[in-house]
């Protein structure tokens, strides 16, 4: 299954936590998850500084666990919406007997 996963600012949190070590160690966890095919697409939204995931999961309470293994979110100074995709089922239109 496809999940997205935006990543929500925790109020309260300043910039100053946002260390590099925490920074390379998040990046590390990334990079692993995404070498495990877990992680499909990762970007930054263009109008903040939040970032945006496609996960491949069975479900979301898996997504939930593999993006509680970051060390951002571990830290409390992340969080996620998690919002499970599925195909558009529009196309079949295209292909239904018309009356």
């Amino acid at each position: 299954m496809k999940i997205l996963a935006l990543e929500k600012e925790v109020s309260g949190i300043t910039d100053d936590r946002f260390t590099p070590g925490i920074l390379r160690k998040e990046s590390a966890q990334t990079w692993k998850l995404q070498q495990e095919g877990i992680i499909r697409e990762l970007y930054f939204r263009y109008d903040r500084q939040e970032a945006v995931l496609i996960l491949e999961c069975k479900n979301t309470k898996e997504a939930r666990s593999v993006l509680a293994t970051l060390p951002l979110v571990k830290e409390g100074l992340i969080t996620f919406d998690i919002i499970p995709l599925t195909a558009y089922p529009g196309f079949a239109r295209l292909f239904e007997k018309k009356e």
